[in-house]
């Protein structure tokens, strides 16, 4: 069960990610969660800097998709500054969101992506459809109120998983 939320990658955040190496292992799309991923979750619009980064990794051939449990109208600034589809209301960690996004772009579970700052959320729901996860760090203890509760449980997986020796925070691998 602790296998579910132990990332493939984990890094500080997603300025810091090897893509190089993710394009080199096969990976095609990759999946940003939005809040506190790719920006703090109070802020309302992206980015120079995540605009360069997106267009980096289009130029390089990857599919860029903004994934988020929020609703449209907070992701909607994103898609349109940085040119990206998106989905919202995804309900991660459910797998819905991700097998639409497997057909309807025709990767397979091994071309993917997704990167996100939440165990619950979107490393469990990367890990239960076999895509690779990537997990950074929170941009900003800010959280919306359902998160907080997240955070919480997170505490405790992130206990059990250093006890066990699986992960550790601050520890970051690729």
């Amino acid at each position: 069960m602790l296998e579910n939320f132990i990332p493939d990658i984990y890094q500080k955040s997603i300025y810091y990610i090897n893509y190089d190496k993710l394009l080199k292992k096969g990976i095609r799309c990759i999946i940003f969660d939005l809040d506190n991923t790719i920006t703090p979750c109070h802020i309302n619009k992206p980015t120079k800097r995540l605009k360069r980064l997106f267009d980096e990794l289009k130029e390089k051939g990857f599919k860029v998709i903004i994934m988020s449990n929020a609703p449209k109208y907070r992701i909607e600034p994103f898609k349109s500054y940085l040119e990206v589809d998106a989905c919202a209301f995804s309900l991660k960690p459910k797998k819905d969101k991700y097998i639409k996004v497997l057909e309807r772009y025709k990767y397979k579970h091994t071309e993917v992506a997704a990167i996100g700052d939440q165990f619950l959320t979107d490393i469990l729901g990367a890990n239960r459809m076999d895509i690779t996860s990537v997990l950074v760090n929170p941009l900003t203890h800010k959280d919306y109120s359902v998160t907080m509760i997240n955070r919480l449980l997170e505490k405790f997986i992130l206990n059990k998983l250093a006890k066990k020796e699986l992960f550790r925070k601050g520890k970051y691998y690729d």
